[in-house]
């Protein structure tokens, strides 16, 4: 086999439609699209427009919302951190903050903040500062005799 015999398989390539271009293309005249109207002409967005019956999404009942900004943590879990600290990637003398686990590769980035996971097993005593921290994490670390500072608002401060 040569360069210049390869070849795409047959069907990966489509060839495109060439519509207006006379009556033995089979698309010529109105090109595939029907004769007059409002999906014959160009700029035509209809939608969900179900032919003036209400449409579906006005029939049905609308419930909750959705945050249009959420926060978006990177998540690390505390067995990782625990495996970065006996790999000597991370001191557990010193705060671990989120610059520390993004030095330690614990997180690509730290985006709106870190968020530390339970899964997994902790043994070191450790002080982290961190944006937020599940309740099994929390558990654990305490557990091991270490401790958590969070940095994000939690639901319950803000209440008061």
């Amino acid at each position: 086999m040569r360069l210049n015999e390869l070849s795409n398989r047959p069907g990966a390539r489509k060839k495109a439609k060439r519509v207006g271009r006379g009556i033995g293309s089979g698309l010529g005249k109105t090109a595939g699209r029907g004769h007059k109207g409002q999906k014959s002409r160009s700029g035509v967005a209809i939608k969900g427009f179900e032919g003036g019956q209400m449409p579906i999404y006005r029939r049905l009942p609308k419930r909750g919302f959705k945050l249009h900004a959420p926060k978006r943590f990177s998540e690390v879990s505390i067995g990782r951190i625990q495996e970065l600290i006996d790999a000597k990637r991370l001191d557990a003398k010193k705060t671990i903050d989120e610059a520390a686990l993004v030095e330690a590769g614990a997180v690509r980035r730290a985006r709106q903040g870190v968020r530390v996971l339970g899964n997994g097993e902790i043994t070191a005593k450790v002080t982290l500062k961190v944006a937020h921290a599940s309740a099994s994490a929390l558990a654990a670390i305490e557990k091991a005799g270490g401790s958590v500072e969070m940095t994000a608002a939690s639901k319950s401060a803000a209440a008061e």
